[in-house]
């Protein structure tokens, strides 16, 4: 995978640096996630089980994840909105709270006019009324909230590669 620099932020663990192998393996599993260690091998020039090893190592150290992605329409949430949070106090408490929220699936903090962002997907109207009303706006340090509903996915892709 790369040697382990000792950069390290508040959020992130140490830098991973990715050898030319491990970015190659990343790219054929952002196009397919299901493709076979044999195909992955046959591509970077390992073994099969080197690749195991490799997929591991990333899987481990949280550098990606292999997940299935979904259309949230498709599978019953009517709902999906973009909520920019303004606060005061401590941004990783906050941060850390709306990140243990099911219908949280995304969260940032920034730099602008929003402290935080988060990404929710909820049933319905109601249900996204709940979150905000209910849990989101009575976290400890949230001042406001401007919620961004969503009116089409126009795309979701995450085959951005490596660097």
């Amino acid at each position: 995978m790369g040697r382990v620099s000792t950069r390290t932020g508040r959020d992130r663990g140490p830098e991973i640096r990715l050898d030319d192998v491990a970015k190659r393996i990343i790219e054929l599993l952002q196009e397919d996630g299901r493709r076979s260690y044999a195909a992955i091998a046959k591509s970077v020039g390992l073994s099969e089980a080197a690749v195991r090893q490799r997929v591991q190592r990333l899987l481990d150290a949280e550098v990606m994840q292999i997940v299935a992605v979904t259309d949230p329409l498709q599978v019953g949430f009517r709902r999906q909105a973009m909520i920019g949070i303004r606060a005061s106090g401590d941004l990783v408490e906050l941060g850390d709270a709306l990140s243990a929220m099911s219908e949280v699936d995304y969260v940032v903090t920034t730099a602008g006019s929003f402290d935080v962002l988060a990404e929710v997907v909820c049933e319905d109207d109601d249900h996204l009324l709940e979150l905000l009303t209910e849990r989101i706006r009575t976290l400890p340090g949230v001042t406001t909230t401007e919620t961004f509903v969503y009116l089409k996915l126009n795309k979701q892709h995450y085959n951005w590669g490596t660097r």
